[in-house]
């Protein structure tokens, strides 16, 4: 596999990793009464109960539905290894977790003149499925999808960290709509920010910050995971990197279901944003694995790798 294919797989295993104005109560002038006070202090509790409402519903709609049509996009720093632009679109589930979208943008060409323009992905069983393209089909005996299966993977490394490190990997891979609600809830700051059209549809848009230590105490998919100590390590880690916290918004439409969502993240290398648009809640989600007559699996050429570098001239057989 030439090493512009490794980059595309790369690249797109970064974007499956991943797997979304302020509006407040004010007082009045000065020389407001005490009941006025008391009044603002009422009137600011129902809105934060409101807007808990709201999303409380949205979050049980979401589950609910178990699939959607997505359509996103990743911006990702220069400075990251397959930064750039990716937009994916396709559909989504969840319960059980699955994706089949086509992803373009400069994150799959840049320095690769003769990258695709788009690659299809698929996730399905905790395996991740990569159409490689017809000139790499060429080279693997007519086989142009790339699997890999991340249980194999962390199961092969014989390391105990690298292992929970690729299962958190995978549940935050899996996070769909509705458990980036429950992340939002967890927000001490949410606020009401106002009524938006998204997509010529009418909206309520809300805006909430979580901290690093927020966003993994609401993110139930990491419990068990980590012992306290290992947690305080990635805590750690991720604060190298000059991440401080997550800005997410969403945008809540009549039917109570989000149409779309964005995730900020700010780090020393740049700005990481994900923005997603979510339509046809309940559709459909038959992803289906390619066949296996057209597949190759990452760990199986890993191990032929390893077998010709061990013996050179095992390769060389006529």
């Amino acid at each position: 596999m030439g090493m512009a294919a490794w980059k595309r797989a790369g690249v797109c295993l970064t974007a499956a990793a991943v797997v979304v104005g302020v509006a407040g109560c004010q007082d009045g002038d000065g020389g407001g009464t005490k009941k006025k006070a008391a009044d603002s202090a009422k009137t600011e509790v129902q809105t934060q109960n409101e807007m808990t409402e709201v999303l409380q519903a949205a979050f049980r709609n979401t589950s609910e539905a178990k699939s959607s049509k997505v359509r996103m996009t990743m911006e990702m720093p220069a400075g990251l290894d397959g930064g750039g632009t990716m937009e994916m679109s396709g559909v989504q589930g969840w319960d059980p977790a699955v994706m089949d979208v086509t992803m373009k943008g400069s994150a799959l060409t840049a320095d690769d003149p003769e990258a695709p323009e788009q690659v299809r992905m698929i996730m399905l069983d905790q395996a991740m499925y990569m159409d490689m393209g017809t000139e790499q089909a060429a080279e693997m005996d007519g086989k142009r999808w790339m699997k890999m299966d991340f249980g194999a993977i962390a199961e092969a490394s014989g390391d105990p960290e690298i292992q929970k490190q690729m299962t958190g990997g995978m549940e935050n891979m899996n996070q769909d709509p509705a458990q980036q609600l429950a992340l939002l809830l967890g927000s001490e700051n949410l606020k009401h920010v106002g009524p938006e059209k998204v997509d010529g549809v009418q909206t309520q848009h809300y805006k909430g910050t979580l901290t690093i230590e927020e966003m993994l105490d609401a993110n139930k998919a990491l419990d068990g995971v980590f012992t306290a100590q290992e947690r305080e390590q990635l805590v750690a880690n991720m604060k190298k990197t000059g991440l401080k916290g997550y800005d997410t918004e969403v945008w809540v439409n009549e039917d109570n279901y989000p149409a779309k969502m964005v995730v900020g993240m700010q780090m020393d290398a740049g700005a990481m944003k994900m923005t997603a648009h979510y339509s046809d809640y309940g559709a459909a989600a038959d992803v289906e694995a390619p066949p296996a007559k057209d597949t190759f699996d990452f760990m199986e050429m890993m191990k032929e790798l390893e077998g010709l570098e061990a013996d050179p001239e095992a390769g060389l057989d006529a």
